[in-house]
């Protein structure tokens, strides 16, 4: 059964929605409290967001601009903004769908399934900035083109990606890597970090690894100052 988490902060509106969903034969998963969504979405870990703009706290957009940061899950923009202006940042934003309300009990349904049957056969890609990453094979796809990268230089970008562009510990980075932060050399997390770099060069990806001193790592795009590792 696909799992739809509601986004919605008017409460009859946000029962309503729900309701029509689990009849359509969807688990839904309502969000009733607003700090830190992107959070609570990426732990519930849906097949697909239905995410309401004006919400109290931080607006639809950040939240839209978060989820897309880090995790791979449609989104559905369902909002009474109209204006051209809205939509268009919605969808710059990585926003899948983009309806108005009032908004028919049919066309919404027949919205959400489109969104899932595009999304299915994904649930194992990651997303980046112009590639994706299969987390079961290691595969990045970029540029029309594959590559397989070795199984620690896979965990590695895995990792990043899965934290968009926070800062990633080193810790984390060898936890995720040989599975516990205990007898690992720095030189030997380095020396992977430094492989994966130069994969990534030779794959023509922009993004770079970003050392962040006194705290780990982060994948920026390759813009930024202060490159080397």
């Amino acid at each position: 059964m696909k799992k739809i988490a509601v986004v919605e902060d008017e409460p009859l509106m946000r029962e309503e929605l729900a309701l029509m969903l689990r009849k359509a034969g969807y688990e839904v998963e309502e969000i009733r409290e607003f700090d830190r969504v992107a959070d609570q979405l990426e732990m519930l870990s849906p097949d697909l967001a239905v995410l309401d703009l004006n919400l109290p706290g931080v607006s639809g957009f950040q939240i839209c601009r978060e989820i897309k940061g880090r995790s791979s899950f449609p989104v559905l923009v369902l909002t009474s903004r109209d204006q051209m202006k809205d939509e268009l940042h919605a969808l710059e934003l990585g926003a899948d769908e983009y309806l108005t309300k009032p908004c028919r009990r049919e066309r919404l349904l027949a919205r959400v399934s489109n969104v899932l049957k595009r999304y299915e056969g994904r649930q194992n890609l990651l997303e980046g900035p112009g590639f994706l990453l299969d987390r079961q094979t290691y595969t990045v796809y970029v540029h029309n083109h594959s590559a397989v990268l070795p199984k620690n230089q896979g965990k590695l970008l895995e990792t990043f990606l899965s934290q968009g562009d926070r800062t990633v510990t080193k810790e984390a980075l060898c936890l995720a890597v040989w599975g516990t932060t205990e007898f690992i050399d720095e030189n030997a997390l380095q020396v992977n970090l430094t492989r994966l770099k130069k994969t990534m060069a030779g794959l023509g990806m922009t993004q770079k690894i970003i050392p962040v001193r006194g705290m780990g790592y982060r994948l920026a795009e390759g813009t930024e100052e202060n490159q080397k590792l």
